[in-house]
């Protein structure tokens, strides 16, 4: 059988209890509670019941504990996938937004996400996706644009002749018109 991990010896169970009485953080309060038992001169699987785990996991509380004290025994944030993107490809990105697409190089006349997916694919040989890529040019600071649609055979000079031609047929009523009718029971009329 192999020797258990000694804890560190700068604590002890009283104040293990303490902390985990303070701590607004239930999985550390369970995790302090099970090494305080284990500090008090219990058995590792008296800890394993109390923290309702596996022996191995006290191996790894133990070991967070002795590297980092209390607060090693509190869940980090994961740190998620790498970006695909460094700064400089960033850079690039921005410059290539910035400068706008040359229809004859690029062969559109306004950059989509789908675009730029291909740009960098081209440029970086790297393959991204185009919500990837709209997230990144949020956070450069860009937002999304988009054109009021309009109809293909529209006409602007029509539309504008269109309005001046007619005045609006609304007018306002004037003082003392004549209200609508009401009925005598209060409600709506119903016909016949």
């Amino acid at each position: 059988m192999a020797i258990p991990i000694p804890l560190r010896t700068d604590f002890d169970g009283p104040t293990l209890r303490l902390s985990a009485k303070a701590t607004k953080n239930a999985a550390q309060a369970r995790r302090l509670l099970a090494l305080a038992e284990i500090y008090d001169g219990g058995s590792r699987s008296d800890a394993a019941r109390i923290g309702g785990v596996t022996l191995q996991i006290i191996r790894d509380w133990v070991m967070r504990f002795n590297a980092r004290g209390p607060c090693g025994l509190i869940n980090g944030k994961a740190p998620g996938n790498r970006p695909k993107l460094n700064d400089a490809q960033r850079q690039a990105l921005v410059d290539v937004v910035e400068r706008g697409p040359i229809p004859a190089i690029h062969g559109v006349v306004r950059w989509r996400r789908k675009d730029l997916v291909r740009w960098i694919f081209e440029e970086f040989r790297i393959e991204i996706d185009e919500t990837t890529v709209g997230r990144e040019l949020r956070a450069l600071g860009f937002a999304k644009l988009s054109a009021r649609p309009r109809h293909h055979a529209q006409n602007e000079f029509e539309v504008e002749n269109f309005k001046k031609a007619f005045r609006p047929t609304w007018q306002p009523s004037r003082r003392g018109s004549r209200k609508a009718p009401r009925s005598n029971s209060g409600g709506p009329t119903r016909p016949g």
